[in-house]
């Protein structure tokens, strides 16, 4: 009961606030800046005669309905619209920022605004060095365990926007925290199925902070180095049969052919062998059909989290049947962490999928990279 009341106050003394706050008025022109969205089908960014559109369509899987966020500039009169009543108006550019999903960091970084990011739910996996030290210096409060937000806290910080995801289409915290008026988006990269669409976000994120022209180019940036590692790829004599995957309790979990990691099998000019199947999620299969197709497979990457050949085979004695064991081509992209024991892959992968890419050709085609020193993928030893 205790706890509730302690909210309950939160909440009303944040309103009350809120209520005392007079808008500013400004003769502020905000820019706007037309977005070409060419990879991402999650999300759109419309301009307007005074403010900015975004419709999100896929925050997680299933979703039913569009989020709508206008997006006008500080000091100016809301828009007045005619359509649309379940829209969110929010003032831009945001200054003090919560982010709830790791893969949000680089996009600040690159935005050069990891100094708007007041908080964070289990700042333990951050593993940039830079937002790290924001860490260290207490500049970022640590606002929950495992990725679940301290509602008490995040009023406290009384943040400009909160950057949020779910998995599942649970909304409740975020619904909580708009009651008070702190407004909440929903970021869908993690749904989108090519590797250019997850990078792509980064306008989502720069159009809070009209960032726009920043966006594009170093979007653009990343969109040449990838097609150019495609292009490189090509040119490979041949292309060497892949394993994607690892057992969890009984099931083998591989990348269905439609999916995220199919994508760069196929861009590193590999033959993945569920490269066939129509599923953009993983396949669960037993341990005998994976043998049975992929015993010979040259190469095994994505293989866990083990650090070792002999770990991996403490996991799973049968994983020594296959081809790519013995040979000792096992590849994870796990072994890179942070300080204190992040992910660098899961964080940074998202937004440079065209180091992902060329991880993966050198592996697959050394003769084609041959001073190129891997970025997130290593070889078990």
């Amino acid at each position: 009961m205790k706890h509730y009341i302690t909210l309950l106050f939160l909440i009303l003394s944040f309103l009350s606030c809120k209520k005392e706050q007079k808008t500013p008025t400004s003769n502020i022109v905000q820019e706007l800046i037309e977005q070409e969205i060419g990879y991402a089908t999650g999300f759109t960014i419309q301009n307007h005669d005074n403010y900015k559109e975004i419709n999100i369509t896929s925050p997680w899987p299933d979703a039913k309905g569009t989020f709508t966020y206008i997006l006008y500039t500080k000091g100016t009169e809301k828009p007045k619209l005619s359509v649309n009543k379940e829209a969110k108006f929010i003032e831009i550019p945001v200054d003090k920022t919560i982010v709830t999903s790791t893969t949000d960091i680089p996009m600040l970084e690159y935005l050069e605004l990891e100094n708007k990011l007041i908080g964070f739910p289990h700042t333990d996996y951050i593993s940039s060095e830079k937002t790290r030290s924001l860490v260290e210096k207490d500049s970022i409060v640590e606002l929950g365990n495992n990725g679940h937000l301290n509602t008490e806290l995040t009023l406290e910080l009384a943040p400009e926007l909160v950057i949020g995801y779910s998995a599942t289409g649970d909304t409740k915290a975020y619904d909580l925290l708009e009651k008070t008026g702190i407004p909440v988006v929903m970021n869908g990269s993690w749904m989108e199925q090519h590797p250019l669409g997850r990078a792509e976000w980064i306008k989502f994120v720069a159009a809070f902070y009209n960032k726009e022209k920043e966006a594009d180019s170093i979007f653009r940036n990343i969109e040449k180095d990838y097609k150019e590692a495609v292009t490189l790829a090509k040119n490979a004599s041949g292309s060497p049969t892949v394993l994607s995957g690892n057992m969890f309790k009984d099931v083998w979990h591989v990348p269905g052919g439609n999916s995220y990691v199919a994508k760069f099998l196929k861009d590193a000019n590999t033959n993945y062998l569920w490269a066939e199947t129509q599923k953009t999620g993983s396949i669960a299969l037993n341990f005998e059909s994976v043998l049975e197709k992929a015993q010979n497979a040259a190469i095994w990457i994505g293989s866990g989290t083990s650090r070792s050949l002999a770990e991996l085979q403490e996991k799973n004695n049968r994983y020594t049947f296959f081809e790519a064991f013995k040979n000792k081509a096992v590849y994870s992209s796990t072994l890179k962490t942070g300080a204190k024991g992040g992910l660098v892959y899961y964080e940074l992968g998202p937004m440079r999928p065209d180091l992902i890419l060329k991880d993966i050709i050198q592996i697959a085609h050394p003769e084609l990279l041959t001073d190129y020193e891997p970025y997130f993928f290593e070889k078990l030893n």
